[in-house]
């Protein structure tokens, strides 16, 4: 129950931060109701009967509302002849005064780069929600064999392009590009998933050392960590490389048996990754 609360909350935060970071578009309503990221207006001689929500927009009132006119990251423009016979909540006003960015001339493109770090976070959450025992294996290759992980992610990006290569040139080879290109996506949210997930529990255990979180909860705290880390100008791009790396290395080494590549010998002989106990974390409910 705790991690579909979790999954609520997200998607009502992504709505919400959607509307206020995104583009809005304009609308004459003539009916109560929420309206997200839109621009909305009533005109003068009209009346909307019962309470008016706008998030992430502005309203343009010259007409009249029955109810409670309520503005979330946006701002009012009331007209000489507006009557609102409920109560105005202006919460937050305009959201370009409190936050400096988007203010100047770079907004479209903070925007446009905030919009990318969410919805690539909403695809890695679905990527665990889809695969959690492969996020849970590639969870274990990064604990327990960083370098070999890193090593293989490395191998495994210099390869791709000589294999579609060659699958190009062997022409009968053609149907398995875009499996290959699916391939390597997957493998790219299962490692970020996993290492994300790895980076919200040790930060979880910091803040709350007697507590065990949840595999969703890791995983969106991670998430923000690693989306906040990427925003950032010049040491972003480098941070990302690395999670990449790393995280496509764990995730094919997670459809790998560890006796694989640790070898028998030195699971007999107690080597480190050998007889280990499951990963922490109450079970898996998602």
């Amino acid at each position: 129950m705790k991690n579909y609360r979790i999954l609520i909350a997200l998607g009502v935060f992504a709505a919400v931060l959607f509307a206020m970071i995104a583009p809005a578009s304009a609308k004459t309503i003539s009916n109560s109701g929420t309206y997200f990221g839109t621009n909305v207006s009533v005109p003068e001689n009209e009346e909307v009967k019962g309470d008016v929500t706008v998030i992430g927009g502005e309203a343009d009132i010259d007409g009249r509302i029955d109810g409670d006119l309520n503005i979330i990251g946006g701002t009012l423009h009331r007209g000489p002849n507006a009557v609102i016979t409920g109560d105005v909540n202006d919460f937050g006003g305009n959201v370009a005064a409190y936050v400096p960015f988007m203010a100047n001339s770079r907004m479209e493109h903070e925007r446009h780069d905030l919009m990318l770090w969410l919805t690539y976070s909403v695809i890695v959450l679905l990527a665990f929600l889809l695969f959690p025992v492969r996020v849970r294996t590639a969870l274990d290759r990064i604990e327990h064999h960083p370098g070999l992980s890193a090593a293989v992610g490395v191998l495994a990006l210099v390869a791709v392009f000589p294999i579609m290569i060659l699958l190009l040139v062997s022409f009968i080879g053609w149907p398995l590009i875009p499996v290959e290109i699916l391939a390597i996506f997957a493998a790219l949210l299962i490692g970020h998933a996993a290492l994300s997930m790895l980076i919200g529990r040790r930060l979880y255990e910091l803040i709350l050392p007697r507590t065990t979180p949840s595999p969703i909860a890791a995983l969106i705290l991670g998430l923000i960590v690693v989306s906040a880390a990427g925003i950032v100008p010049v040491l972003g791009p480098l941070v990302m490389c690395l999670v990449w790396l790393v995280g496509l290395g764990a995730a094919i080494l997670a459809f790998v048996r560890e006796t694989h590549f640790m070898g028998p010998a030195a699971h007999a002989a107690g080597a480190p990754g050998s007889a280990r106990p499951p990963i922490g974390g109450p079970p898996m409910h998602v």
